[in-house]
């Protein structure tokens, strides 16, 4: 299925946020996410449904000074 990920289209085959960050190569990533303009905690990833057409953004943190 075709979803919007930070802004780019891509095809993902996963049914849950979970599963799409792993396929995706986050899987192990320390990273915040929001999924059609709503967070998304680390906690409820497993049970969220990804479908065609969501808009998936995926932020890591920044260090700075």
């Amino acid at each position: 299925m075709k979803i919007d990920v930070n802004g780019a289209p891509q095809e993902v085959h996963s049914a849950t946020l979970s599963a799409v960050l792993a396929e995706l190569g986050w899987g192990e990533a320390r990273v915040a996410t929001a999924l059609n303009g709503a967070f998304v905690p680390k906690a409820a990833r497993d049970t969220t449904p990804v479908t065609a057409g969501d808009r998936l953004e995926v932020l890591a943190p920044m260090q700075g000074g």
